[in-house]
């Protein structure tokens, strides 16, 4: 039986955050982007380094599941001023949420967001935000079932390619779940 767990990423992460990050960002994203694109973003974004350092952004929690004892998806929330089409200034940015393939569909990201809601609310936040990219229907359908409904719209940038991202956003007032 394996045994499953949440718990707050630390600064002896930044490395594990850094190849889990990269590895479940290019498996989600890589058949519909460039290698090229893909190799700018990930070195920009999935560095060790890079990752310490949103490690010790106090306005970063991030929070990583491991199932027996092995990391296998993270989610990062992030306080901060929120785009004008999010509805309130009580809002926390959930910016990162991948699961490692072999566990999607397994409920594990259903855990790792109701674990980010019940943080957000922890800390009294009435809104959660993020970003999804328009040509994910399955994001989008997984955002949905849990409550998120599109309120604009934004440019993800990846390597030389603007992107369009859907915003949506949910009230934390409801235990509405997925």
């Amino acid at each position: 039986m394996t045994q499953q767990i949440i718990r707050r990423a630390t600064e002896a992460d930044c490395t594990l955050l850094a190849e889990l990050g990269a590895r479940t960002f290019y498996d989600a994203f890589a058949k519909q982007n460039t290698p090229e694109n893909m190799a700018t973003y990930l070195a920009k974004t999935f560095g060790p380094e890079q990752q310490r350092a949103e490690l010790n952004d106090p306005q970063n929690t991030f929070l990583i599941v491991e199932n027996d004892g092995v990391a296998i998806g993270y989610a990062q929330l992030k306080a901060g001023k929120p785009p004008a089409s999010v509805s309130g200034p009580d809002a926390i940015e959930l910016v990162r949420l991948y699961v490692s393939a072999a566990f999607q569909s397994s409920g594990v990201g259903g855990r790792l967001m109701a674990a980010c809601l019940n943080e957000a609310r922890d800390r009294g936040y009435q809104i959660i935000w993020l970003g999804v990219w328009q040509q994910n229907p399955r994001a989008q359908a997984f955002y949905e079932r849990w409550g998120f409904l599109t309120v604009g719209e934004h440019v993800f940038q990846l390597g030389d390619d603007p992107q369009s991202d859907w915003l949506m956003e949910r009230s934390l007032a409801t235990d509405e779940t997925g």
